[in-house]
Formats: C-alpha cells, sequence, structure tokens
C-alpha cells in the first residue's frame, strides 16, 4: 500500500535528534481539520480576499483515515489523539461536512466540534450541537456577512452574541480565528477577546494560532494586554514563530498553552520566514504546483529544498526553543502536549 506522503531521512533525522525524547508518550492535537473533497466548493460567495489559497495545495481533502495515517508517519512511537472539525466548504456541502465530523467522532471515538453559521439562532445551534455529540463550535471569518469588507470584520460577525450565550451556558469550547490584518495586536481584536473572558466566562475559549502572530511585527503590545486574562487558552497550531510562542508561556504560563496543528496543512515540506512582518513559506520547487500567484509561498534551490522537513516539526521545534528559553520542565511539557487539553476535553462527550 503506498504511503500518505514521504518520509525522508531528514525528516526521520530531525524527529529522533530534536523531538521523538521531548514530546510526551501521549499527546492531544486540538485543532485538525478532516472533509471529503467532495464537499469543496470554490465558487462560494463572499470568499475572494478572505482566505490565503496555500493551504489547499498541501491536500485536496483529508479523510478522518488520512488524519490518522498522518500521526502515524510522523509521530511514530507516540499516541495521538485529535479534536476535529471540518475545513471551509461551500453552503451546499455545509451540513454533510459537519455530518461528516460528526460520524468520524462516532467511529473512532475523537473529540469533534462543529462548524457553525452565524446566521443560525441560539436553539439550531443548541440542537445541532447536541444532535451530533459535539463539544462546542469551530467558525471562520468567511461566514461574516458577504457585505463587510474584510478588514473590518470583527469576531462578533461570525459568532454572534445570542450563539455565545448558548455556549456559555453549557460550557462549551469555542475554537477561535481571529480577523483582520493586524492579528493578534489588533485593538479590535484584543477588546473583544477581553468582552469574551468577562462576559462569557464560562464559554471554553481557545485562541487559534496565538492570534495568527506568525511574525514578532503581529505581536505588538498584546501580551501586555492579555495579560489580564485568567482563563482563555491559546493553541499553537500552524505557527513556528518561537518569539510569539516564549512571549505566550511568560504572559499566561504553560498551563493555558495547548498543541495544535492545523493538518493536514501542517504535512507541507517547508520552512517559514518573516520578511518586514511578512510570513513566507520556503517550498521545494514544483511540489505543490504553480505558487507564483501566492504571495506567502516561495520555491527555493535543490539544495535548500534537501533540507526541508514537515512543517510540523518545525512548529514543535520552535515551540521547543521557546520552551527551553523560558524553563519549562518536563511536567510543563506534559501539559501543553495533554494534560491541558484532557482537562478541557473532559470525557469526550457533550454534556446534554
Amino acid at each position: 500500500m503506498k504511503s500518505l506522503f514521504e518520509v525522508k531521512a531528514v525528516d526521520r533525522m530531525f524527529y529522533e535528534k530534536h523531538l521523538a525524547g521531548w514530546l510526551p508518550d501521549k499527546i492531544i492535537d486540538i485543532h485538525t481539520h478532516v472533509w471529503l473533497k467532495r464537499f469543496k466548493d470554490r465558487t462560494e460567495p463572499g470568499m475572494k480576499g478572505r482566505t490565503v489559497s496555500w493551504p489547499s495545495m498541501v491536500a485536496a481533502e483529508n479523510p478522518v483515515e488520512h488524519l490518522i495515517a498522518t500521526y502515524k508517519l510522523m509521530f511514530p512511537g507516540k499516541s495521538v489523539t485529535p479534536l476535529i472539525f471540518t475545513n471551509l466548504t461551500g453552503p451546499k456541502h455545509f451540513d454533510a461536512a459537519n455530518d461528516y465530523v460528526s460520524l468520524s467522532s462516532r467511529k473512532h471515538g475523537f473529540p469533534a466540534l462543529i462548524f457553525s453559521d452565524p446566521c443560525w439562532a441560539a436553539s439550531d445551534l443548541e440542537g445541532r450541537i447536541q444532535k451530533g455529540g459535539f463539544l462546542g463550535i469551530k467558525s471562520y471569518l468567511t461566514m461574516a456577512p458577504a457585505y463587510l469588507p474584510t478588514t473590518e470584520i470583527r469576531i462578533f460577525d461570525f459568532f454572534p452574541h445570542h450563539q455565545m450565550e448558548v455556549m456559555n451556558r453549557h460550557g462549551w469550547i469555542m475554537m477561535l480565528h481571529i480577523p483582520r490584518n493586524d492579528r493578534l495586536r489588533d485593538p479590535v481584536n484584543l477588546a473583544q477577546l477581553l468582552e469574551i473572558e468577562e462576559r462569557y466566562p464560562d464559554i471554553k475559549l481557545i485562541v487559534a494560532h496565538v492570534g495568527r502572530a506568525y511574525c514578532p511585527e503581529d505581536i505588538g503590545d498584546s501580551f501586555e494586554i492579555l495579560s489580564k486574562t485568567k482563563k482563555m487558552c491559546f493553541d499553537i497550531s500552524a505557527n513556528t514563530n518561537a518569539e510569539t510562542f516564549r512571549q505566550l508561556l511568560e504572559t499566561v504560563g504553560p498551563k493555558r498553552v495547548l498543541f495544535g496543528s492545523d493538518l493536514p496543512i501542517l504535512r507541507m515540506r517547508t520552512r517559514r520566514i518573516c520578511e518586514k512582518g511578512f510570513y513566507i513559506n520556503l517550498v521545494p520547487k514544483g511540489l505543490y504546483g504553480d505558487v507564483s500567484g501566492d504571495k506567502h509561498m516561495r520555491e527555493v534551490n535543490e539544495h535548500e529544498a534537501a533540507r526541508l522537513t514537515f512543517f510540523m516539526y518545525e512548529e514543535l521545534a520552535a515551540f521547543r526553543r521557546a520552551a527551553h528559553t523560558v524553563g519549562l520542565n518536563a511536567n510543563d511539557v506534559q501539559d501543553v502536549f495533554y494534560n491541558n487539553a484532557q482537562r478541557m476535553l473532559g470525557n469526550g462527550k457533550n454534556r446534554r
């Protein structure tokens, strides 16, 4: 049987040298996508300008079986449990994509989130979560009303208050990919993050990708402001910025940080760099087709390409550097990669 993707000697060496002995044996990945390619609709209105194109170059689909196979290839000797939710889909496939996640959750015993639509009434959201056995919600700025310019979208435009009230009442999980060009340092984002914590204290809030602070310029005074928070958590998915991780750990401590991958895009063979606050994924020439139209992608020569490993390993190595800098011990690492998520997920079943 053909392997899902190639694991090269450079990958095995990197894993054994930098990660295998440092990672705990049991891991929870709090941020993963599963979907089938028949759910995708590239003609969906309102998408233009609200998403980046490069993630779609890594995988056309990620059925749950591919996710399981990925862990076996990337984490030999480890046991990894994912929290799953779907990817962006066209409107006519929205329900089918969520149904597939629910089915996969029941079949494999994986915890799951529903991809929510801000148009749903509070009772509709509540019923869908309970019926599907979900533990909470994930959404995205593409779900905000189409008339809003991308730069003006706010968190509450795709996570409306009537839905937040339901989430708070049940103490459900909310996976938040913040909007706006300034990312984590945006004052509107920061104000609304503080509002969520104060107004909806029982929501289990996860700020994905450490607020998309992929470059040092994305940070600003955000961690000084967020030092006032007590509950919200942050996942490190698809982020390789050790400086962001360092400031995060120094601000909130290791018990509010969660390992997340954003699979399947972490299968990408890449090294991320920043140039004047703009992140660029360095990739082997031709591996992901024509990347000339994506400003976040840059092909490198054959010599440099031969040294590239997985995005997953680059993320983990960057976090390990930050962990070393701030002095995390083995128990702290165990918290980030397993214990914190285990407490948040509980027994993995929806509380009816």
